[in-house]
């Protein structure tokens, strides 16, 4: 389910680009719950700046999968279908697991903070119902700033940060990462 960084088309997306495989990406979660009709795991990287399929989001991406691979096993979960594509938006992962939705999502909410990745990771948890399960649903504040303890929606939206100095932070947590051999 791993996406080969080489092949990263470093297209620099549009904003109705962006719309259009937003759009897209919840058509595929609909036809994944119709499916499966268990919890959906939709798996994307956050990726500031114009470029989302790059060398470093998909090395960032490929973790992540070997993380929730790691998570589900772990817990004695069954994935039933994953699958990996890339899209204007970045990379996108998908995994149909058999588990009681809520406990996946405190898993992933887990993983997001434990892992030196977790931070660069959007997990997002659908009942098969179709329902988003949120931070919020779990009282829990929204995600900060990779350079700062602002909200990270209040300093995107106010481009409080240089987008090299927001690149230079994802390449050093990877770094890190990989450096530690986490997956």
């Amino acid at each position: 389910m791993h996406l080969l960084p080489e092949q990263a088309t470093r297209h620099a997306v549009s904003i109705p680009e962006l719309l259009v495989s937003r759009d897209e990406r919840q058509a595929r979660q609909h036809a994944w719950l119709t499916r499966h009709l268990t919890p959906l795991v939709s798996f994307t990287v956050v990726a500031p700046g114009p470029i989302k399929d790059s060398e470093l989001t998909r090395r960032i991406f490929n973790h992540g999968v070997t993380a929730l691979l790691a998570v589900a096993k772990k817990a004695g979960w069954s994935v039933r279908e994953q699958a990996a594509l890339a899209s204007a938006s970045g990379p996108e992962g998908f995994l149909a697991i058999e588990a009681p939705a809520r406990d996946l999502k405190l898993a992933t909410i887990e993983l997001e903070h434990q892992h030196p990745l977790g931070r660069l990771w959007d997990i997002d948890v659908l009942t098969p119902e179709g329902d988003i399960l949120s931070r919020r649903h779990f009282s829990l504040p929204a995600r900060r700033c990779l350079l700062c303890e602002q909200s990270a929606a209040e300093c995107a939206r106010g481009k409080t940060h240089a987008l090299s100095d927001l690149l230079i932070r994802m390449e050093a947590l990877l770094h890190d990462a990989d450096s530690s051999h986490i997956n």
